[in-house]
């Protein structure tokens, strides 16, 4: 039943902010049976929202912030679905004084993480708790079932967790649904899940475009390529619709809606917040940050244009591969795919690992990853294999704030499941970035993913270079593989070593009958 007056002290949550994302949410509650109090700043979309989808479930419509929180049970739990930023701050300012102590303020849009450790921090002087959501999922996710990150305090989600779990998607009949950990924690969940997700659809464009201009693959066919790929270990929701798109025919000319498309890739900004924050917490989040960075270069339309009539390819065509290969290059290029996405999904694990120590986050990655399983863009049959790897989900189990759970693998590359796929996959990627090098292909992602994977593994780095480099121009001192301590070259002078100190360095004597002493000899 739709109420179309205030109606005190029944309803279970409130919303507002009633354009799509937070109309699809306040009906996702009703249909699961709760009374949903609406608010918009524009009274139309309220009036819309009830004409339209009234009979999905019961609604109180309200004119003011005010008529909102009075329409509410306790604890009254109001979710704000705003434009990030100043918005936000707006109408929470707006909302504290009509709050009593155990309310919950719920921030579901995409906010940056320290914008909620800051609310948080503020809403609980005032005995209020503040709950950042990320949400995932798009449209039809916060319809039918999105997945859902909240953090925030613990306590806070014995009011406000059975109402997001049953909204949420379910996976094996666990909702994608648990809470992160305190403060900003969901929202940084939520970023990193972004940051993937970036790097996801660029090795994805990547292969589209290897496939059409190493071995001439167009696009229809490459549709059914992707189809079969979406049986194998890449099956993904980011996969059925790259096969989607790229059957695609454009009414207007017969051509492939791909190739109508303006090739400039939009962003709203959490793909570009995880490569500053990897930046920030010490990860290497390469791969995330080329797909960024690759968004940026796309949309530099002038200047590729202007780059396309004076820089040279350095190749006279680009390497046809011949029929009779033509299927073993496809094969490499899904390997080299799924090794990338592989590299992505590791390093955005490793940067969450990195943040829970930066910010005291109880963080367990088993669980993260199960609630990516299912209503989010990045949903795939690997994270079942990824969420297993890290021990499964125990969403009762909570590391210490800023350690990872016991038996966690340092890397999601060292789990032996996925050590043993990279080993077998590593051959096909070798060959495919090296095409796609020769053929003048650009390849960031999975080029930079496998420079991460050699990085790994590599015995020495040129990284000590850049130690001597840094202690010649700038006195910032050096470690020594053979002793405890610093060390600086005096670069300028007689080019002794001191120590971090600026004492001269005494140099071990040797042991009698080392062969280094030369009395020995």
């Amino acid at each position: 039943m739709t109420e179309t007056s205030t109606v005190r002290g029944t309803a279970d949550i409130g919303v507002t902010g009633l354009a799509v994302m937070g109309a699809n949410l306040a009906r996702n509650f009703a249909r699961h049976g709760y009374t949903v109090a609406l608010h918009n700043r524009s009274r139309a979309k309220t009036d819309a929202l009830v004409a339209e989808h009234g009979h999905e479930g019961s609604f109180v419509a309200t004119e003011t912030l005010e008529e909102l929180v009075g329409s509410l049970a306790s604890p009254r739990r109001v979710l704000i679905m705003v434009k990030a930023g100043a918005p936000v701050d707006a109408v929470i300012d707006q909302l504290v004084p009509l709050l009593d102590e155990g309310d919950i303020v719920i921030d579901a849009g995409n906010s940056h993480y320290e914008d909620t450790r800051r609310r948080e921090a503020a809403l609980a002087e005032k005995g209020l708790h503040f709950v950042g959501v990320g949400v995932s999922g798009g449209e039809e996710g916060a319809l039918n079932g999105p997945a859902i990150m909240p953090g925030g305090p613990e306590e806070s989600y014995a009011a406000l967790g059975p109402l997001l779990e049953d909204i949420a998607a379910s996976y094996d009949g666990e909702p994608c649904c648990a809470w992160i950990g305190t403060d900003g924690a969901g929202h940084y969940v939520k970023m990193v899940h972004n940051g993937i997700e970036y790097a996801d659809m660029e090795v994805i464009g990547e292969a589209f475009d290897l496939l059409r201009r190493v071995a001439g693959i167009e696009p229809a066919e490459q549709a059914q390529v992707f189809d079969a790929w979406n049986q194998t270990e890449l099956a993904s929701y980011l996969i059925e619709i790259t096969a989607e798109v790229l059957q695609q025919v454009d009414a207007a000319t017969g051509a492939p809606l791909v190739d109508v498309i303006v090739d400039e890739a939009g962003q709203k900004g959490t793909g570009r917040w995880t490569a500053i924050s990897g930046l920030d917490v010490g990860s290497p989040v390469a791969a995330i940050a080329e797909s960024v960075f690759a968004r940026s270069l796309s949309a530099q339309t002038e200047v590729r244009a202007t780059a396309r009539e004076v820089l040279a390819a350095g190749v006279e065509s680009a390497p046809a591969v011949s029929p009779q290969d033509r299927d073993a290059f496809v094969e490499d290029v899904r390997q080299a795919l799924f090794a990338s996405k592989l590299v992505a999904y590791a390093q955005g694990l490793d940067m969450l690992s990195a943040a829970a120590i930066e910010y005291g986050w109880a963080l367990d990655l088993g669980t993260i990853a199960s609630l990516w399983r299912d209503g989010c863009i990045i949903r795939a049959d690997l994270l079942d294999v990824i969420m297993k790897a890290f021990g499964g989900r125990d969403t009762s189990r909570h590391p210490e704030p800023g350690t990872r759970a016991e038996g966690q693998p340092l890397n999601l590359l060292f789990a032996p499941e996925f050590a043993q796929a990279m080993a077998e996959a590593l051959p096909a990627w070798r060959r495919v970035v090296g095409a796609a090098v020769a053929a003048g292909v650009p390849v960031p992602v999975f080029s930079s993913a496998l420079a991460y994977y050699d990085g790994l593994r590599a015995d020495r780095l040129p990284a000590a270079l850049i130690q001597g480099q840094r202690d010649f121009f700038g006195a910032h001192t050096y470690r020594r593989t053979d002793r405890d301590g610093s060390f600086h070259t005096l670069w300028s002078g007689d080019r002794t070593e001191v120590d971090g100190d600026g004492a001269p360095v005494v140099m071990p004597q040797p042991a009698e009958g080392d062969p280094t002493d030369e009395t020995a000899r």
